[in-house]
């Protein structure tokens, strides 16, 4: 493990950013949720305090009820002027002064230096509804902010309709995510590659602080603010961790297991993320900044879904490495807290097994296996080999596997009919059917088990596209219909069965990148 001594100076905000953020600045209103704001206890260097930046006209787009039900919402009242106004950043409640937040970060392998909330603003955050936790409550897309860069803080209709939808859709697959409550749209053009409407998502998580949010204070070499940091999220997320003899070793250990157990959820279920800097890895394990991500279709291990990653460093198959590439970089932060470069390792070390352990236990999962046994592995090897041979679509493939039968393994035409090389799917599929009956699997209980995890309908780049044109055209209906899809993933659905289909020859062409 290389520790790289690299120091950036965080350079000030010009005096004519600053003045363009004393403008048209939001007004205060009194609102029924009650606000607090955990974060702004840190010291005020970890955050400029700010205003959000006005849309005109507001107008509702989507809104989430599961996500409202978090916070003790009506997702009904999420439709009146008040919320509008709320959560576009055109009033800001009495008790609330928003803030947006610093950190630094690796982006695509390189150090970027400062970054921070270059168009997200925290309102604060409100009690869970189940009495479990707090809900930080952020506008993303709510205008300039300290950290825009040459940005101009805004988000579009079209990312804030995939962020919103996705964030959704994760959360009804088991995966953890910050989670989207409600998106509002506006007039307003912003340029982007073309003019585009202005769009504003509230997000909603525990916390929004990054694996950047360390590496900007080590950097920096300012390690009391490092230490302040540290402590703040023990204190609020991992308490426990009080306990242990090296909290900051134990708080590395912790980070590090759960994201190597959210790469093995983002793998098992086909999910890419596309940009998976380190400014945008959650210190709570969560899915972090909906960008340019995607599902797998036709599988190929070295799939890019970003468009800008020409080199393909956030590919499907790089994303478990890029994972524990980014704890290391973590690691390295935390460095003068933990204390020795040893220590640092031995909590890094437990990323391999910690991932290799979960993907193989959600891939027996996936595939309807009851027991552990030590040929497993070779099983899905090979699984994964036939299906990249065959460019088979990963998603219908394992919903459709439920119908193998261990007596007939090679009769569910549908199943079969997925793969080019039909020889090579048999071979495995009387491999698959001895394992199965070497545990005395009963075919009906495997299929009820494997249909509820492996999801029948997943966001598909064509859907998303498909409910962008509409929404951009002001017909918001097609945003709702693939919410109320996504929210059952695991459900047949009949009405909804063209929504499973393989993509239409068009979305060949579509593209997504880190403007997506």
């Amino acid at each position: 493990m290389r520790y790289a001594r690299l120091s950036r100076d965080v350079h000030p905000l010009p005096l004519h950013r600053i003045v363009s953020l004393t403008s048209s600045i939001s007004p205060r209103h009194a609102d029924p949720l009650t606000f607090s704001n955990g974060f702004a206890t840190l010291p005020p260097a970890h955050y400029t305090r700010l205003m959000p930046t006005p849309l005109p006209e507001p107008y509702l787009v989507a809104a989430s009820a599961h996500a409202a039900a978090l916070i003790g919402v009506d997702v009904t009242s999420l439709q009146t002027d008040a919320s509008l106004a709320l959560f576009t950043g055109n009033v800001v409640p009495e008790q609330v002064t928003p803030l947006s937040a610093v950190y630094s970060g690796h982006q695509f392998g390189v150090w970027a230096g400062q970054l921070g909330d270059g168009r997200a603003i925290l309102l604060g955050d409100v009690a869970a509804a189940n009495g479990e936790g707090r809900y930080e409550l952020q506008l993303k897309g709510a205008g300039l902010t300290p950290y825009s860069r040459m940005g101009d803080g805004r988000a579009v209709l079209r990312s804030s309709i995939r962020e919103f939808l996705c964030s959704e859709a994760m959360a009804a697959l088991g995966i953890p995510t910050t989670r989207a409550l409600c998106i509002t749209g506006s007039d307003q053009l912003v340029l982007r590659e073309q003019p585009e409407t202005a769009a504003v998502v509230t997000r909603t998580a525990p916390s929004f602080v990054r694996f950047g949010s360390f590496e900007h204070w080590f950097y920096n070499q300012k390690h009391d603010e490092l230490k302040t940091l540290a402590d703040y999220v023990i204190d609020q997320f991992y308490p426990s961790l009080r306990e242990t003899g090296n909290p900051y070793k134990a708080l590395l250990t912790e980070v590090t297991v759960r994201t190597a157990r959210l790469m093995a959820h983002w793998q098992t279920v086909g999910f890419m993320h596309g940009v998976m800097n380190t400014d945008n890895m959650s210190i709570l394990g969560l899915t972090l900044d909906y960008g340019p991500f995607g599902f797998m279709e036709a599988f190929d291990p070295h799939h890019i879904c970003n468009h800008t990653d020409q080199q393909g460093r956030y590919s499907y198959a790089r994303q478990p490495q890029i994972g524990e590439w980014n704890c290391y970089a973590l690691g390295q932060a935390m460095l003068p807290l933990i204390g020795t470069i040893e220590d640092v390792q031995s909590a890094l070390r437990i990323y391999k097994p910690a991932f290799g352990e979960h993907f193989v236990d959600l891939m027996r999962e996936k595939v309807g296996l009851q027991t552990r046994q030590p040929e497993d592995t070779g099983l899905f090897d090979h699984l994964f080999g036939i299906m990249q041979d065959s460019h088979v679509d990963f998603t219908l493939f394992f919903r459709k596997l439920s119908d193998l039968k261990i007596g007939n393994p090679t009769g569910v035409e549908a199943v079969r009919d997925l793969f080019l090389d039909r020889p090579a799917f048999d071979e495995w599929a009387l491999q698959y059917a001895a394992r199965l009956q070497a545990e005395s699997s009963d075919d009906t209980r495997r299929k009820l088990a494997m249909d509820a995890v492996n999801p029948k309908y997943v966001l598909r780049n064509y859907l998303a596209q498909t409910a962008i044109e509409k929404a951009q055209n002001k017909d918001f209906s097609e945003v709702a219909k693939l919410l109320s899809i996504l929210e059952r993933p695991f459900d047949e659905q009949p009405e909804n069965e063209q929504y499973a289909d393989l993509p239409p020859d068009w979305a060949n062409d579509l593209e997504v990148s880190c403007s997506s």
